[in-house]
């Protein structure tokens, strides 16, 4: 007789895990039972003959269920205890390693082939799931994968669903925490827009009609709210835009399927792979010329966010609309959170929304769509939420316990303990008291679930001193007596690169860190930097950047485009050039607010190197975007402006100390603004920050291991592909180039190189 203690580590549980175990033994004759733990792992302990034992545990990990990954395996020998049978038992309490929670997964095809199925006792069941698929982090209160540790605890199965529950035969709903049926689940209505239930047979059936009326009707789904509403009329994708006072910002559109999406956007192989993956993401790609869509969805640009139903609930009602897609947007109000409750909802979305699609089914973790873009071969990540989170980032390192609070803008926080790297669900920004709170929520949770207190961690923040989540930070190391250490934000950019890529520390690596604002060490604003990084020691040096102009306002300079125009211009030209170049004959009003504008230039003490506000000052130069009404807009348009060929010289103009000469580019841009197509100048003006910014890089990389790209502006195209050929002619074109592949390129990466630094740190 053997036996053994098995112990497995990564997405073990709410994947079908338990039953697949049981069934496994059940085939190869051993004994013995398996079980969830506390730290999210499992735990099986097996006996009988060797051979039986061994053949058990050569397939354990060969044929696991399909959305399980294990991450490590740890097995003991132990002593035979007589066991008749194999058994799946209560959770046990307590974890002996790192596992992961199991995120939110997209519904699958068997579901949804039952829910199609007039025969099936799940025909047009909204909340239909199995072992395979379903809501996960999402309805879970601790790190257990138990249906009484999740909101279906509220919704006894009844004696066919406690059945089939079961039934070991039947591989998809043994075991499967989250099913349930029409009769012992979550209920499903329609309610007005003061709350009243609306009388009618079929809720979704209702709601899509009001939808097909021009009514716009908020939709509780998995992670949160939507606002659903057609996306071919222009009068209702106005009034919506009206209602949410979100001028131009694009909205996703949620396709029925992917032959539904691929008549709105062209698939290619990296598009496919994302729309088709059981995290369901909303993918940013290039529309196609005849996509039936209106104007307004996406206004001046030529992509569009894209994603494939992920619940019953959203297949049902788009598959009862006549376009079967629609506009599918964030349920929130103002830039706040994502709004997950009912009270809540009919609360702040009222005056929005003139219906409401609920049920009672509670959201314990709010989660928004994740998002990334693919666009002209360049794929990363803008948003990572749902189907992502709470998934950990392995690094090579192990230290102490961290907590990071990541930046300002697009933010999610991170914790980290031994090798692992946790980041939380995307939040928002940080100028409002309730993404606030709910940042202190996300990062509560997995604090929870991985014992870590603020009083044992070290805590990491932004060195900006006026970010909110500085202040958090401080507030909170105060209280609990915690470390706190503050990182330069385009270092933690660079970081989070190491950390996504789980790259070698004892290495030495050039960065390339882009954006639009960030705290320097000489309290300039940053944002086209090239450094240099050595993470043995924590050390980095600044080896050059974009030549910094004038910026009033500090960060608030962000919000207008041509005063940045004006400040980069006034590094070149005196104010009468600068009103003939900025107003040609527009008249007083156009020359009272470039005077305005040349003042606050000429009598600013702050400057910046930012990549954004260059993109931004090109922008307005060319017409492309005179106003920023969402972030990043100006740097957006431009390149969406932009195509090939292109005017190129690589006799990009770099000083000694490695500056790249910003005033020959735009002067360039003047001279030629009346002579080139606004798409040649644009395309240009990226080209030639990237390639500046590639060629300093190159002076250093000979010597290092990689190059590590972040930042917003780290998306665009026209930027990528200049560093690239900037390598290339200075030599090193065979050095790898490394861009961050499972978290945000911008902000919201930043927490995990601020928990790897957290790492470092408390290791040395």
């Amino acid at each position: 007789m053997k036996a053994l203690l098995v112990r497995l580590y990564g997405i073990v549980q709410g994947v079908g895990f338990r039953p697949y175990v049981y069934r496994l033994a059940e085939r190869h004759g051993v004994n013995g039972y398996v079980a969830n733990r506390g730290g999210a792992e499992v735990e099986v302990f097996v006996e009988g003959d060797d051979e039986a034992v061994d053949s058990f545990l050569a397939r354990l990990v060969e044929e696991k269920p399909w959305p399980a990954e294990i991450w490590d395996i740890r097995i003991e020998e132990a002593s035979p205890r007589g066991i008749k049978g194999f058994h799946i038992h209560r959770s046990i309490s307590g974890r002996t390693g790192l596992s992961m929670i199991p995120p939110d997964i997209g519904v699958c095809d068997d579901c949804l082939r039952e829910i199609n199925d007039p025969g099936s006792r799940f025909y047009r069941y909204p909340f239909h799931s199995c072992v395979r698929c379903g809501p996960r982090f999402t309805i879970m209160y601790s790190s257990i994968w138990d249906r009484d540790k999740t909101s279906m605890k509220y919704f006894p199965m009844c004696e066919k669903c406690l059945g089939e529950y079961r039934d070991p035969l039947n591989t998809r709903r043994f075991h499967a925490q989250g099913i349930s049926c029409p009769i012992c689940g979550p209920r499903l209505w329609l309610a007005d827009s003061m709350g009243e239930e609306v009388e009618t047979g079929d809720p979704l059936r209702e709601a899509a009609a009001l939808i097909e009326e021009g009514n716009i009707v908020a939709v509780k789904g998995l992670g949160g709210f939507h606002l659903a509403a057609l996306a071919t009329d222009d009068d209702v994708v106005a009034e919506l835009r009206r209602r949410k006072n979100r001028p131009r910002k694009p909205f996703a559109v949620m396709a029925l399927d992917m032959a539904v999406a691929g008549s709105l956007i062209y698939l290619d192989e990296s598009v496919v792979e994302y729309l088709g993956s059981p995290w369901r993401p909303i993918v940013i790609a290039e529309k196609r010329e005849d996509a039936r869509i209106s104007r307004l969805v996406a206004p001046g640009l030529s992509t569009l966010g894209v994603m494939i139903a992920y619940t019953p609930l959203h297949y049902l009602l788009l598959a009862e609309t006549s376009d079967k897609y629609l506009i599918m947007t964030s349920g929130n109000a103002g830039g706040e959170r994502i709004i997950k409750d009912n009270r809540e909802a009919l609360e702040k979305l009222r005056g929005i929304a003139d219906y409401f699609l609920l049920h009672n089914r509670e959201i314990v973790n709010r989660v928004d769509d994740s998002v990334v873009r693919v666009y002209r071969g360049h794929s990363v990540f803008i948003r990572r939420s749902r189907g992502y989170a709470p998934r950990w980032l392995s690094v090579p390192v192990e230290g102490g316990r961290v907590v990071a609070f990541g930046a300002e803008i697009s933010n999610a926080g991170a914790v980290a303990l031994r090798d692992k790297i946790i980041p939380t669900q995307y939040v928002g920004d940080m100028d409002r008291y309730s993404n606030i709170e709910f940042l202190v929520e996300a990062l509560g949770f997995l604090m929870r679930v991985y014992g870590i207190s603020y009083g044992d961690a070290v805590l990491v923040a932004d060195k900006h001193p006026a970010y909110a989540t500085r202040r958090l930070a401080e507030r909170l190391a105060e209280k609990h007596g915690s470390t706190l250490l503050l990182l330069q934000h385009h270092v933690a950019h660079a970081y989070s690169v190491l950390a996504d890529r789980a790259l070698g520390l004892d290495e030495t690596y050039v960065a390339i860190t882009i954006d639009g604002t960030g705290y320097g060490d000489d309290a300039s604003i940053w944002g086209g930097e090239v450094l240099l990084l050595q993470p043995r020691d924590t050390t980095y040096q600044r080896l050059g950047h974009l030549e910094q102009s004038p910026c009033p306002g500090g960060d608030r300079a962000a919000l207008n485009p041509r005063l940045m125009l004006a400040a980069r211009l006034s590094t070149i030209y005196g104010l009468d050039e600068i009103v003939e170049i900025m107003c040609g004959g527009e008249g007083e009003g156009c020359i009272d607010e470039v005077e305005g504008y040349y003042r606050l230039a000429s009598s600013t003490r702050i400057y910046t190197s930012s990549t954004g506000r260059h993109l931004d000052a090109a922008s307005a130069l060319l017409g492309v975007a005179a106003e920023r009404t969402y972030e990043g807009e100006p740097a957006i348009r431009l390149e969406e402006a932009s195509s090939r060929p292109m005017v190129f010289w690589s006799g990009c103009e770099i000083a000694g100390d490695g500056v790249v000469d910003m005033e020959k580019l735009f002067t360039w841009l003047v001279e030629n603004k009346a002579r080139l197509p606004v798409s040649v100048l644009a395309a240009t003006a990226q080209y030639y920050i990237g390639y500046g910014l590639g060629c300093i890089a190159a002076r250093y990389l000979g010597e290092a291991s990689a190059l590590l790209v972040a930042g917003g502006a780290a998306a665009n195209s026209y930027i990528a592909e200049a560093i690239r050929r900037a390598l290339r002619e200075e030599g090193v074109g065979d050095k790898p180039v490394y861009y961050p592949r499972l978290i945000p390129v911008g902000d919201g990466g930043v927490a995990a190189g601020q928990a790897l630094y957290g790492l470092l740190s408390t290791r040395r």
